[in-house]
């Protein structure tokens, strides 16, 4: 496959963001989304699960409480997506860490969007191992390289037994990337906007408040880990059983992804320049 549409800039007229959880558009690219709303650009999310555990998961005193947690977590995304002028194109209501079982019908609404929203841009989180849903998530978005420029956009990731917040771990191997500064303002707008998730307030202390940043998606290879070691999303496996933590391998991501590559025709196997690109405005 090869790049339909090609730009030197992630900034366009109509982006689509995705978003795995709510929240995840503030934690990656709220300065990004505010500069491209305040240039004229129109933002579209699809909100690709609801950021909630299954009821399963939960402590069996929480279960009862599982659709007011739900509720409650679509009311924070509402609010944070007004507060930032974007739209809600698109809300899957499934549960956090199993975006990779969906991907199919995932991938299957997203392409209905891309039709009809006619994005010049698709915004993802990046392949970094920051949570089972963002691998996912990139996956998705490497499926349109051949409809439009892909980006990604880093969160945060445990590459080398470290912690990264906002910062490529790879950036020194791959080509140029965007980085915003952010604003005294852009970074009092976006502790506002983390505040609005109270939901989530014991996970959100890793986000940067000074930089964003933003490259064209590198061709990655999904059928390794993002990255050797521990992923971000593995730090606490050793705990025996919690509903906050995630005890999925990056390897079963891995599978999920290469079982529905063989029953599609979504697999990548492009030169890793085939995003080198131009713009087309």
């Amino acid at each position: 496959m090869m790049n339909a549409a090609v730009t030197t800039t992630c900034f366009g007229r109509r982006i689509l963001v995705l978003v795995p959880h709510p929240d995840d558009e503030v934690v990656g690219v709220c300065a990004a989304i505010g500069r491209a709303i305040r240039d004229g650009a129109t933002v579209d999310l699809a909100v690709l699960s609801n950021g909630v555990p299954a009821r399963e998961i939960l402590w069996p005193w929480q279960r009862r409480h599982h659709q007011t947690l739900v509720a409650r977590r679509w009311r924070e995304c509402e609010h944070v997506s007004t507060a930032m002028r974007t739209r809600i194109a698109l809300r899957q209501d499934i549960p956090t860490r199993t975006l990779r079982l969906h991907l199919h019908s995932t991938r299957a609404a997203l392409d209905e969007l891309i039709e009809r929203l006619a994005p010049d841009r698709l915004w993802a989180p990046a392949y970094e191992g920051a949570h089972q849903d963002h691998d996912s998530a990139a996956w998705l978005a490497s499926t349109f390289v051949d409809r439009l420029p892909v980006f990604e956009f880093a969160e945060y990731s445990f590459a080398g037994g470290r912690r990264w917040s906002n910062a490529f771990f790879d950036a020194d191997r791959h080509r140029a990337q965007e980085l915003l500064d952010l604003s005294a303002a852009e970074a009092a707008d976006k502790r506002r906007l983390l505040a609005c998730y109270a939901s989530e307030r014991k996970n959100l202390h890793m986000a940067r408040l000074h930089q964003e940043v933003l490259r064209v998606q590198p061709a990655h290879d999904f059928s390794r880990p993002p990255h050797p070691g521990k992923t971000w999303y593995q730090r606490f496996q050793w705990v025996p059983r919690h509903p906050r933590v995630d005890y999925t391998l990056p390897e079963q991501v891995c599978e999920a992804i290469a079982a529905v590559e063989r029953q599609t025709d979504y697999q990548h196997d492009d030169p890793p320049d085939r995003r080198r690109v131009t713009d087309p405005r």
